[in-house]
This record gives structure tokens, C-alpha cells and sequence, in this order.
């Protein structure tokens, strides 16, 4: 890889998450088995969200993980197919204060072996980059376009005025490899703060709490400040939250929602759930919620054929004489949520006809 810029010494400080080492412990040793790879894809997110916003475990509380740190040279010398889960769980456990230089180490054997350049995507390549800037490790390569790659595929915001989760999930993740997590203002094209935005309208359209909260702190690490309608409704959507502790606890719940909202209401300024995680298995459950219109006003417009429209103001009252009084009322926030909502509606639309050539 090339043009790493190092990571600052400081890590961004959200304030402290309640019950943290039971939350720590909880998904180390009560949710799965250290050799599933859904462990490795649990606790990786996990541990990534609590050294980006700052949190300070003790070593009791990092102490579930101790075993399987020292390892994790083994681990990865057997498993280089998910080097990147193993590196990133190395490299927050030390950095949220486990003693030891294994990810140095980790980091060194992963750019020695080549493992990044047998990635495809770019998105896992820059994942990759940023892992092995972590620890002052450069990765010599012929490829010197990923970061111009990067920076076109979220500039192009029509892409995002469609619903399309995996490109908006990749957008985010971009911009959180760019900025190294919050720990600089990434240099980004002004059009990916409009990709941003209208990604986050058509996650607050549909009542994705999950996506619209990686958006919002996407935003936040790219120099933006987001919406207060979606963050106000992802507070809500926080609070809502249920944790199931024991035996009530189940594998498949929403944890990963709740994370990211804690995550979105840290980065936010407003602080930890209220929820504190209690010690043993523990589950995370939504409110059961309506799930949007967005559904609605896209089959809406597709059944207006060649009538359709990009106007906005001329669309309106059509789809809202469509749309339930629930619905309407997320559809009048959302375009109250943001002034580019005429142009985010162009895109969505899709007015525009094709030619076919003959």
C-alpha cells in the first residue's frame, strides 16, 4: 500500500460506556466459542468501537481476552485467511491498555506475507492499510490508486440516492478508514459529505437505526455535523433497547445495532445508554418498530411509469395521498431532516429513461 499517513497519538474520548466489563466479558466468553468466526466478527467490532471512542478497561476487565491474545501469533500463522479480524482484535486490545507488542509483531508477519495484495476489493485493502499504519508498518505495492479509487467511488452520489445497504455500508467504511477513526478530518471530495447525506435519508426513510447511526458518525469523523431529526431519533431508538440477561439471553439478537447506536450517541456528545450490561450472557433486542415508508413510496413511484418525476414539489402530494399517517409524518421529517432533500429525490426517482440501442 502507499501514502499512509500515521495515526495521531491520541485517540478520541466519548466518556465511559456502564457495565463495560461485563460487556467485555460477555461477548468473550458467553455468545460463541473463540473458534467460530462470528466470535472473531463479534468481538472485533466490539473492541474497535470501545478504543475509538476511548474507553479505558482495567486489565481485570480485559482479562477475558488474555488467553486468546497470547494466541493470536499461532492463530494467525494458521489462519492467515482472517488476518484482518485477528490483527484489528490485537491492536485494540493493546491499545485499550493489554500489555504486550504482539501487534507489532502481528503487523510485520501480515505486510512480510503479502496478505493484503490478495484482496479484490478496495475497501478491504484500505482496512488492511489503515491496520498496518497502526503500528508504523508500510506495505510496499504497485498499486498507488487506492486512496483516488476510494475517494471516486464516494463522490459519485447518485450511487447513494438509491437503496443499496452494501454501497451505503461501504461508504461509511471508507470514510472511517480515511479518517483513521476519528483521529483526523479525512481530505475528502465534497461530494462524498452529499453521498453521506443522502445515504442517511434513505436509512432514515426505511428506520434503519443501524446504517443511519454509522452514517451520522461517519459524518461527524468527515468534519460534518449530522442532522439533529436523525439524531434525535437514534436516541430514542437507543433507549429502546431491551437486554435479555441469563437464561432469557439468545445468540441472535441485535447487538450490532446497539453498538453502533451507543457508538453514534457517544460521538454525538450524548453520552452511554442508560442501560448498564449486567455480568454473564447477555442479548441486545430493538423496539419493535414500523419499518418505514421508504418501501412504500418506491413502489409508489414505480407505478407511475412514464409519469414519474424528479420534481420534487410536483411529486409530493401524489405520494404522500399514498402513504399511511405514519408514514407521511417520517416522509415530512425526513425532508425537514435536510436541505438537499429535492436533489437526493432527483436521484431517487429515476425519471430518467434509458435508450435502448436498436
Amino acid at each position: 500500500m502507499s501514502n499512509v499517513i500515521q495515526l495521531s497519538a491520541r485517540r478520541p474520548s466519548f466518556g465511559p460506556l456502564r457495565g463495560l466489563a461485563a460487556l467485555i466479558e460477555g461477548f468473550a466468553s458467553h455468545r460463541r466459542f473463540a473458534d467460530d468466526v462470528f466470535w472473531l466478527k463479534e468481538n472485533a467490532e466490539l473492541l474497535n468501537i470501545l478504543e475509538c471512542t476511548g474507553q479505558t478497561p482495567d486489565a481485570e476487565a480485559l482479562a477475558p481476552h488474555l488467553l486468546f491474545y497470547r494466541d493470536l501469533p499461532e492463530r494467525l500463522r494458521f489462519f492467515p485467511q482472517y488476518y484482518r479480524f485477528l490483527l484489528s482484535i490485537c491492536l485494540d486490545l493493546e491499545d485499550l491498555g493489554m500489555a504486550g507488542e504482539t501487534g507489532a509483531e502481528l503487523a510485520e508477519w501480515v505486510a512480510g506475507q503479502g496478505l493484503p495484495e490478495a484482496e479484490l476489493s478496495d475497501l478491504q485493502r484500505a482496512e488492511a492499510r489503515r491496520l498496518l499504519a497502526r503500528r508504523s508498518v508500510t506495505l510496499v505495492s504497485r498499486d498507488t490508486g487506492l486512496t483516488g479509487r476510494l475517494h471516486d467511488f464516494i463522490a459519485r452520489s447518485d450511487t447513494f440516492a438509491l437503496p443499496n445497504k452494501k454501497a451505503a455500508y461501504e461508504l461509511t467504511h471508507i470514510v472511517f478508514y480515511l479518517s483513521e477513526y476519528g483521529r483526523r478530518v479525512p481530505d475528502l471530495p465534497s461530494e462524498a459529505l452529499v453521498s453521506l447525506e443522502f445515504a442517511g435519508l434513505l436509512a432514515y426513510l426505511e428506520q434503519n437505526a443501524d446504517l443511519l447511526a454509522e452514517i451520522c458518525v461517519a459524518m461527524r469523523y468527515a468534519g460534518a455535523t449530522p442532522s439533529p431529526i436523525w439524531e434525535n431519533w437514534l436516541a430514542g431508538a437507543t433507549g429502546g433497547f431491551t437486554l435479555r440477561n441469563g437464561a432469557q439471553a439468545e445468540m441472535q439478537d441485535d447487538y450490532h445495532e446497539y453498538l453502533v447506536c451507543a457508538w453514534a450517541g457517544l460521538a454525538a456528545g450524548r453520552g452511554a445508554p442508560a442501560q448498564a450490561v449486567a455480568q454473564g450472557p447477555v442479548s441486545f433486542h430493538r423496539a419493535a418498530n414500523w419499518g418505514g415508508p421508504l418501501r412504500e413510496i418506491s413502489e409508489c413511484i414505480y407505478r407511475m411509469g412514464a409519469a414519474r418525476s424528479g420534481d420534487w414539489h410536483r411529486m409530493r402530494p401524489q405520494i404522500a395521498a399514498q402513504l399511511s399517517e405514519t408514514g407521511h409524518d417520517i416522509l415530512t421529517e425526513a425532508e425537514a431532516s435536510s436541505p438537499r432533500f429535492d436533489a437526493f429525490f432527483a436521484g431517487f426517482a429515476r425519471s430518467t429513461r434509458l435508450r435502448v440501442a436498436g
